[in-house]
């Protein structure tokens, strides 16, 4: 159990059934009346974010969250096939499930998935990736690094900007948490 003396930023708790972790928290002592604690949860679940306001030592429960480092296999249908590095089980997950990380994934890559009671619900993806550029207009001689930007689409399927003298076949490094380009992988 866990109490409100515990909370911390980044401390993930349950409340009514669902996964919360704590985005922020103050702790308020008013001259007259009990302390309380106000927070914002976002929900592990569905990524919305909440305020609620708790009496001070109130108790929750901790959810039964567990994080498992698995491979991508390979995308059929819209079910993204994943196997367990230990066990070798295989699991399925639908895009809606991976959002907007299934850009970001290719095959025989390593991810981690959070379980909550034994169902997956998303998946967290390294921050940096390097991935293969497959279309995007020719370079032209003279475009430099600081001039402008054209769109690329990688390997994944993936569209993101990259600098004017980029060409296909290049791998570069994409920043998974904004999708921007941020190097060329030499």
């Amino acid at each position: 159990m866990l109490s409100t003396s515990d909370f911390r930023n980044g401390l993930k708790i349950e409340i009514e059934g669902e996964p919360y972790a704590i985005v922020e928290f103050q702790h308020v002592k008013p001259g007259k009346g009990g302390a309380f604690v106000r927070t914002k949860l976002k929900s592990i679940k569905t990524g919305s974010v909440i305020d609620r306001t708790f009496r001070s030592g109130e108790k929750f429960d901790e959810p039964n969250l567990e994080e498992k480092e698995m491979q991508y296999l390979y995308a059929s249908e819209g079910q993204y096939n994943f196997m367990d590095n230990k066990n070798y089980e295989q699991i399925s997950l639908t895009e809606e499930q991976l959002g907007e990380s299934r850009k970001y994934i290719k095959e025989n890559m390593n991810v981690k998935i959070l379980f909550y009671n034994e169902k997956p619900l998303g998946v967290e993806v390294p921050i940096f990736v390097e991935l293969k550029i497959v279309k995007t207009d020719p370079g032209v001689r003279g475009d430099t690094a600081t001039g402008g930007a054209k769109h690329a689409t990688l390997e994944t399927g993936a569209v993101i900007k990259v600098p004017l003298y980029m060409n296909e076949g290049e791998i570069i490094k994409v920043d998974t948490r904004t999708g921007e380009y941020i190097e060329r992988v030499k």
